[in-house]
C-alpha cells in the first residue's frame, strides 16, 4: 500500500527533512541538559524545556501533558519510549520515589515488574523505530501499534502492529487472522505482525542485555482479491508486494 500523504508538498518536506536528523538533534539536547523523568504507574513523566518539547513532538516520542508550571513542559513517556531514550539513545535519566536510578537495569527491572511483557514489547518497538519508523498507540484500531514513515502530521500510518511471541495465543485460528485483516483494511493500513523469536532463560529477563538474544521476524498480511487474479495477468496486472523491509526508511 502505496504512502497517503495529506497534503500537497508532505513528501518533499519528509524528504527535507528526514526523522533521523531529528533524532540525533534531539539526542544532543537531551544529554546536554542531563533531561529527568519520573515513573508515574506505567508511564514516564518527562520535565523539558519548550524547545525539547517541540523536539519531541517532531520525533513522536510521548506526548504533552497540560500543566499550569510555566517555563517547563511535561511530556508523557510509554515504557518502550522511555526506554528507548534511555537504553538505546542514552539521553535521559529515569527517578523512583525521589532516587535516580543509576542504571539501566534498574529501570529495567522496574519496568518488568509492571509489565511482564514488557521485554517482548520493547524488541519489537526498539526493531521498527531503529529504522526510522514511528510508532504510536494501536489501540483504537484493536492493535498493539500503528506505524507511520514521517510525522503524523504529514502522513497517514501505513501498518498495523500486532506483537507476537512463543507464548502468544494471538492470531492461532483463522477466523482471528480474518477478523485482524479485514478490520486493518478498513482504516486502510496493512496488518504487520512481529514474531520475537528467542531462547533467553526466564531469569536472563532481568537483564536488558537478553535483547541480543531475541530477533524479530516481519510477516505482512493483505486481503486477496479475485478482481486482480485473472488468468489474463497483462489486463489486470498484480500489483508490486512491498514488505517494511522493502520501504526505504525517513
Amino acid at each position: 500500500m502505496a504512502p497517503r500523504w495529506k497534503r500537497k508538498g508532505a513528501e518533499a518536506k519528509a524528504l527535507a527533512e528526514p526523522i533521523s536528523y531529528s533524532v540525533s538533534e534531539l539526542q544532543l539536547s537531551l544529554v546536554k541538559t542531563e533531561t529527568s523523568g519520573s515513573f508515574s504507574s506505567c508511564n514516564v513523566l518527562l520535565a523539558v524545556e519548550p524547545e525539547q518539547a517541540e523536539l519531541l513532538n517532531l520525533c513522536c516520542f510521548g506526548r504533552l501533558v497540560l500543566s499550569a508550571e510555566k517555563g517547563k513542559n511535561w511530556i508523557q513517556l510509554s515504557f518502550e519510549e522511555a526506554f528507548y531514550l534511555l537504553y538505546t539513545l542514552k539521553c535521559i535519566k529515569i527517578y523512583l520515589q525521589g532516587r535516580c536510578l543509576e542504571n539501566e537495569v534498574d529501570t529495567w527491572m522496574y519496568m518488568r515488574s509492571k509489565r511482564p511483557n514488557f521485554p517482548i514489547f520493547f524488541k519489537a518497538y526498539s526493531h521498527l523505530r531503529s529504522k526510522n519508523w514511528i510508532l504510536k498507540s494501536g489501540l483504537q484500531y484493536g492493535v498493539d501499534f500503528v506505524a507511520y514513515r514521517h510525522h503524523p502530521s504529514l502522513v497517514h500510518s501505513e501498518y498495523s502492529v500486532l506483537v507476537q511471541s512463543s507464548e502468544s495465543n494471538r492470531l492461532r485460528v483463522w477466523s482471528d487472522v480474518h477478523c485482524a485483516v479485514r478490520l486493518s483494511g478498513s482504516v486502510a493500513k496493512t496488518l504487520l505482525t512481529l514474531h520475537v523469536c528467542g531462547n533467553s532463560y526466564k531469569e536472563d529477563l532481568n537483564l536488558p542485555l537478553c535483547l541480543d538474544n531475541y530477533t524479530v521476524e516481519e510477516y505482512s498480511f493483505c486481503r486477496w482479491s479475485p478482481e486482480l487474479s485473472r488468468e489474463d495477468e497483462t489486463t489486470n496486472p498484480k500489483p508490486n508486494a512491498t514488505t517494511v523491509n522493502d520501504l526505504k526508511s525517513l
